[in-house]
């Protein structure tokens, strides 16, 4: 399982050869248009085609002396093109070519994430209809509330997981844009059809308006985007963490054969992959804070967002994709433990079922409070003696009197709890 993940996809489109050829791809583009407009001769752009490579330690050679990897890139490829790199990077500014670069790696790795989901869904819906009726207790503020199902827990992460995947398609289709309107944005020195037609050739939508760059509140949405997904996996670690507690054991991440989970205990089975998922949510959040801080540039551009875009990019999708491959290990492979939560859900000797008891007590005409004071009363003789809540009801002074020992069996009972499951799974769309 662990093999399957695909940070090595992922990990490509952030390497230097991928970003160059991007770049490249690019340039050759601004000069086909360019000669569909009769401003570069057609058979210069074929040349450039045939010709036009890069190598990678000359651009960094080069980049020591300029300190500008645009330059760097440019001098390069006009070194193999010859006579004709004359018409290279003509009207374009570097960021033309750097954003709409990273609009196209974006692209990429929005392809991935989404996959993932996809993926994570599907191990999520299987899983859920399994353990549709396996009931359990259902928590509040980490105290013990009223019986749920497991399938409902999962459900509830399918749902969410569906709503990511929107989000994540939305993310793709918003980040997916190019430019090439030159210095400050105007089009001075480059007409809008070879903007236009780059962007087509590369699946990208034209930015309505730009500056030297692609405003960065467009790319702000895409990592906020990236953290919201975390967050949700976070939030499903945690609960797969808290079932794992040894004083709860009701469901564990997968623990294979020969791990350890203590240099120190050989007895420890830690839930080390949803710690691990809970930690890079962290780094997901902080880098969406970052995304945030460059919406604010200087003017037409500066250039505070560059160093940090090329960490955040990289850093958010690689640990997302790692992150969601983890997930999906955790849930194809988790271990349940039925038994363990038939156990913890009796463990408050019928405490569950006050809510029932207020209830009913309500429908005999009692006031709700009146009725909640004869049940917490009880509740809380239970809370104190480990005796049971059903028990303490009949020995009542006043809780008798509204209803029977037939009454309250029959308040007792799971299937009340149970009885819109299937209505829920269908609105979900399981």
């Amino acid at each position: 399982m662990i093999e399957r993940y695909s940070l090595p996809r992922m990990n490509s489109i952030w390497q230097e050869e991928f970003k160059f050829k991007t770049m490249l791809e690019i340039e050759i583009l601004a000069l086909e248009a360019l000669s569909k407009q009769g401003k570069v001769p057609a058979q210069a752009v074929k040349r450039i085609r045939s010709k036009a490579r890069f190598n990678l330690k000359q651009i960094k050679k080069i980049e020591e002396k300029t300190q500008h990897d645009v330059v760097a890139f440019v001098s390069n490829v006009s070194q193999y093109i010859g006579a004709d790199a004359k018409y290279l990077h003509m009207g374009l500014t570097s960021s033309d070519v750097l954003d709409t670069t990273l609009g196209v790696q974006l692209s990429a790795a929005s392809d991935i994430i989404i996959e993932d989901l996809e993926r994570l869904l599907k191990a999520l819906a299987k899983k859920a209809k399994k353990y549709k009726d396996l009931v359990c207790i259902g928590r509040t503020h980490g105290i013990h509330a009223e019986p749920t199902t497991f399938g409902l827990k999962l459900a509830l992460m399918y749902d969410e997981t569906s709503r990511n995947l929107r989000r994540i398609n939305l993310a793709k289709e918003e980040a997916a844009v190019g430019k090439i309107s030159g210095a400050v944005g105007t089009f001075a020195n480059v007409d809008p059809f070879v903007e236009d037609y780059v962007c087509r050739k590369l699946g990208l939508k034209p930015a309505k308006i730009s500056t030297q760059i692609i405003q960065r509140d467009i790319y702000a949405v895409f990592v906020c985007r990236l953290a919201i997904v975390a967050a949700s996996l976070e939030k499903f670690a945690t609960e797969i963490r808290h079932l794992q507690r040894t004083e709860v054991l009701e469901a564990e991440e997968p623990f294979g054969k020969g791990q350890k989970g203590s240099s120190a205990m050989p007895h420890k089975r830690n839930p080390v992959i949803c710690e691990r998922i809970c930690g890079l949510a962290r780094l997901l959040r902080g880098n969406a804070v970052v995304s945030l801080d460059n919406v604010a540039l200087w003017h037409e551009r500066d250039i505070s967002h560059s160093s940090n875009e090329r960490v955040i990019f990289p850093d958010s999708t690689l640990a997302l994709d790692y992150m969601l491959n983890k997930m999906i290990q955790v849930i194809e492979g988790m271990t349940v433990y039925p038994e363990n939560m038939l156990a913890n859900l009796v463990k408050t000797h019928g405490l569950i079922f006050s809510q029932r008891v207020l209830l009913e007590l309500m429908e005999k005409g009692l006031p709700r409070m009146r009725a909640y004071d004869f049940v917490q009363r009880c509740a809380m003789k239970t809370w104190k003696e480990g005796s049971d809540f059903k028990a303490n009801l009949l020995s009542d002074s006043d809780v008798p009197k509204y209803l029977s020992a037939k009454e309250l069996d029959k308040i007792f009972e799971l299937d009340y709890y149970l009885r819109n499951v299937n209505k829920i799974f269908k609105r979900v769309g399981l």
